[in-house]
């Protein structure tokens, strides 16, 4: 079962590049085994059920909230915010620049949904800096996926589908839809750009919520939230992770000898299985536990084994 909570023992404010503050926190034993969380979204911050998956007897674990999102700055709702410093390679950088604060040498990386890409991402990058992945949620956020939590997703829930579309009815079939959307999220138009995320967010609580009407997310009552949530989700999915195709499965010899396990639920429609027992296939050390009856993370037997995972790697 996840471990409670528990409150940061050292925390602050980063100054990283491109005028950026990246606030981070540190929760567990001072002196315990090092490892980080990289949140998903992106944009969804690093609340405090991050920390349930780790024992804080046996655990450092580095928390943060990835540039543009959550108590670091400037936000993406900002009206001023230069998003072109927000990329997967400044998010690289910035986790390289947290390890070095902190004097890790290598540390377990934990991450989920978005994350887990970064995770992948940051782990073919700095391998060496890498003792162990664990990753829920699977996804490489390759032009495939994207187009199936858009389009192929739109053949599942068609209304709801539709909906998204009414914003953007001149795109065919097969256009980069979160593309589209990050335009009308960064206009002028402050009436259009509530418009555009309330949208989107309605089709991200869609796509979360298997049968019966969608679950409302609190966090999207939030205009500020909700704004600056949908630009970094449409703009890291409009240019499909800012990798190139191959930028992971490429590079996964890298990653041979890396512990791994992989958490997915056969009921997570968010992203094709098919993408993380491939990973799994190619990767010597890795274990993908497929749990038939859920969905996309925050659910019992996924929760139980990341715990056991993390346990395991503590030793």
């Amino acid at each position: 079962m996840p471990y409670p909570a528990s409150e940061p023992f050292d925390q602050g404010l980063l100054r990283v590049s491109d005028g950026h503050d990246l606030y981070w926190e540190r929760v567990g034993n001072p002196h315990g085994k090092p490892a980080v969380v990289l949140h998903g979204g992106p944009g969804s911050g690093a609340t405090p059920w991050w920390r349930t998956f780790f024992d804080p007897a046996r655990y450092a674990v580095t928390l943060f909230d990835q540039r543009g999102c959550g108590r670091s700055s400037p936000l993406a709702s900002d009206s001023d915010i230069d998003m072109s410093t927000i990329t997967t390679s400044h998010l690289i950088a910035d986790i390289e620049v947290l390890r070095e604060l902190h004097q890790i040498d290598r540390w377990l990386v934990f991450g989920g949904s978005w994350g887990s890409t970064l995770a992948l991402a940051y782990a073919v990058e700095h391998p060496c800096r890498v003792s162990e992945l664990v990753l829920w949620g699977v996804t490489t956020t390759t032009r495939h996926e994207v187009d199936w939590m858009t389009w192929s997703m739109g053949e599942v829930y068609p209304e709801a589908f539709g909906n998204l579309r009414a914003l953007v009815p001149h795109l065919c079939e097969g256009d980069n839809l979160p593309a589209a959307y990050y335009r009308l999220l960064t206009s002028h138009d402050a009436e259009q750009r509530d418009q555009a995320a309330r949208a989107w967010c309605d089709w991200e609580e869609r796509l979360a919520t298997l049968s019966g009407p969608p679950q409302a997310s609190a966090r999207f009552a939030n205009p500020a939230f909700r704004l600056g949530f949908a630009r970094l989700v449409t703009r890291f999915f409009g240019n499909h992770g800012f990798l190139p195709p191959d930028a992971i499965t490429g590079r996964l010899d890298r990653l041979a000898v890396v512990p791994a396990v992989f958490v997915r639920g056969r009921l997570d429609i968010a992203s094709p299985l098919g993408v993380a027992w491939r990973l799994a296939q190619r990767l010597p050390n890795a274990t993908l536990h497929v749990i038939e009856a859920e969905g996309h993370g925050g659910q019992p037997m996924t929760n139980r084994l990341l715990v056991e995972a993390t346990d395991r790697f503590a030793t």
